[in-house]
């Protein structure tokens, strides 16, 4: 007696590991360009099955670009479409959910962090919606580091928390 088999669907390319692949979707961008806004429209209508919202040829290039990218390389993953998604309604104005703006790097409220720099000791105090230093409330470790040292810092890398990449 057989058993069925569950087949694994079969990965999408990566841009540039395929040559031929990037040269096919390079000439249909390529392509776009001599399109008139009409036939962009109906290219629009064939790749996202609805009428074209607008008629600027700008917005219809650069969509109809992302889609044909996004069905031959894949779309966003899971967890990055559920990020963006806690971000639109954290922005708009939606509270269901935990805030995305609120950063796992960041210690528990109370925290003391220290910091030398130039040789003298910078001392930060997390609070419940943003750092003190010397005396002043900050919203963002990089402005508490920038004032320390009067340049652009990442805060998280400048205290050592965790701001480096991901290897």
């Amino acid at each position: 007696m057989k058993t069925a088999t569950k087949t694994k669907p079969l990965a999408l390319p990566r841009p540039g590991e395929n040559a031929a692949t990037d040269g096919a979707v390079l000439a249909h961008l390529a392509a776009m360009q001599r399109l008139s806004v009409n036939e962009l429209k109906a290219k629009w209508e064939t790749l996202f099955g609805k009428p074209a919202p607008n008629n600027a040829r700008a917005f219809l290039e650069l969509r109809i670009g992302y889609r044909i990218q996004e069905l031959t390389y894949g779309g966003l993953t899971r967890e990055t479409r559920r990020a963006l998604d806690l971000l639109a309604d954290e922005v708009e104005g939606k509270v269901g959910r935990k805030s995305m703006a609120v950063d796992a790097r960041n210690p528990l409220p109370g925290t003391r962090l220290l910091r030398e720099w130039d040789g003298m000791e910078h001392a930060v105090t997390v609070l419940a919606d943003g750092y003190e230093w010397q005396g002043r409330k900050y919203r963002s470790l990089s402005a508490i580091a920038k004032a320390i040292t009067g340049t652009s810092w990442n805060g998280f890398r400048f205290f050592s928390l965790g701001g480096g990449r991901k290897r």
